[in-house]
């Protein structure tokens, strides 16, 4: 049962799991909900891109540029597989140590 190395870094869980809730969303919306500055999104983004996860998309809206983000499909698949692992592992009972102790 291996994490997913990629999403697994806190800030880049938080950016996919606030991705997966949306079609796409914009940089300005993610960065303030994720509560991280531009530098920090940028980097992230940058390596959910190079992964495969995350498409990164630049436009305007009237004259002021704008990047929006979205989770591609291999995005979506290596989520939802990290959920499950995190369910696999979550759902393993715990040892009960005073028993072993005694």
């Amino acid at each position: 049962m291996n994490l997913d190395p990629v999403i697994h870094a806190p800030v880049r869980l938080q950016i996919v799991s606030l991705l997966a809730a949306s079609t796409e969303a914009e940089f300005s919306f993610v960065r303030d909900s994720v509560e991280i500055s531009d530098s920090v999104l940028s980097k992230q983004a940058g390596a959910l891109e190079t992964a495969g996860y995350v498409e990164i998309r630049k436009g305007h809206v009237g004259k002021r540029p704008r990047t929006w983000l979205k989770l591609t499909d291999q995005g979506r698949t290596a989520f939802a597989e990290y959920v499950a692992t995190l369910q696999r592992i979550v759902g393993q009972p715990l040892t009960d140590t005073t028993q072993e102790a005694s």
